[in-house]
C-alpha cells in the first residue's frame, strides 16, 4: 500500500528552514486520523500558512490524492528558503502546489477571500521576546511572542478571511499559548472548535485544534452574552 504521508527520507531541508518535528508529525497525524472526513469534505481549495519544510503540505496532498478530486493547494511561508525547499520535497513526491514568499497571507486577502475548504498551520508558538518575532531564516519558523500568540493572533482573522462557508481549520497549539482563549475568539467569529488530537512530549504539550464555521455557536455566545447583561443590570 502507498503511503499516506510525506517520507521523510525525500523531504528537502536547508539549514536556515524548520525541520519536521513532533508539532509537525502531530498536525499531519490528526489530519491522516481525520482523512475519511477530509474525502468526504471534497475540499476545492487547501492550504497551508507557514509551509516550512513542505512535510505538512506534501502530506496532505499525498494523503487526499488518486481520490477522484484534485484540489488546489496553495502555501505561504516568510522564508524564502522554506519556499525552495517546499519545491524540492512537493517534487519528490510528483505533487504540486502554488508557492508564495510572504507574511501570512499578505496579498492573498482578496484572491482567496472565502475560498479556502482546509486550512492547516503549525504556527510560530513558542513564547519569546516580542523582539524576536518577524525575524528573518530559521527564527520565524517558532518565535511567538509573548505566551506564543502574536503570530496566532494574526493568523486567526486571515483564517475567518479566506476560510469558505464549509471551511475547515487545524491549528497546532501549546498549553502556554491558551488554546481555549484561542477557541473562544474563534467562537466569537461563528467558529465551533475541537481538539483532535493531543500530544505530550519531553519539552511540551500539544493541541492540534480543528475549527469549523458554526451559526449556533455565535447564537449560543450572543444568548450568553445577553443573558451576562441582564444578570449585570
Amino acid at each position: 500500500m502507498l503511503s499516506r504521508i510525506a517520507k521523510i527520507p525525500l523531504v528537502s531541508s536547508h539549514p536556515e528552514v524548520y525541520e519536521p518535528c513532533d508539532d509537525s508529525f502531530a498536525l499531519v497525524d490528526a489530519l491522516l486520523a481525520d482523512r475519511t472526513n477530509l474525502l468526504q469534505h471534497k475540499p476545492s481549495i487547501c492550504m497551508e500558512i507557514g509551509c516550512g519544510s513542505g512535510y505538512v503540505i506534501t502530506s496532505l496532498a499525498v494523503m487526499l490524492g488518486h481520490e477522484g478530486f484534485v484540489p488546489y493547494y496553495i502555501a505561504t511561508d516568510i522564508n524564502p528558503h522554506a519556499i525552495r525547499v517546499t519545491r524540492e520535497t512537493m517534487d519528490a513526491h510528483g505533487v504540486y502546489a502554488e508557492l508564495v514568499n510572504t507574511d501570512i497571507t499578505s496579498g492573498l486577502e482578496k484572491r482567496l477571500a472565502g475560498s479556502v475548504d482546509v486550512l492547516v498551520v503549525n504556527p510560530p508558538y513558542v513564547p519569546t521576546p516580542e523582539d524576536e518575532v518577524g525575524f528573518e531564516g530559521i527564527t520565524s519558523a517558532w518565535a511567538g511572542g509573548e505566551n506564543g500568540r502574536s503570530v496566532i493572533d494574526k493568523i486567526l482573522p486571515a483564517a475567518d478571511n479566506l476560510l469558505s462557508e464549509k471551511g475547515w481549520l487545524y491549528m497546532v497549539t501549546l498549553t502556554a499559548n491558551k488554546p481555549s482563549e484561542i477557541c473562544l475568539e474563534m467562537r466569537k467569529k461563528g467558529y465551533a472548535s475541537r481538539i483532535i488530537l493531543q500530544r505530550s512530549t519531553e519539552e511540551e504539550s500539544l493541541h492540534i485544534i480543528k475549527f469549523w464555521r458554526d451559526s449556533d455557536s455565535q447564537l449560543e455566545l450572543s444568548n450568553l452574552n445577553y443573558w451576562s447583561k441582564l444578570v449585570g443590570n
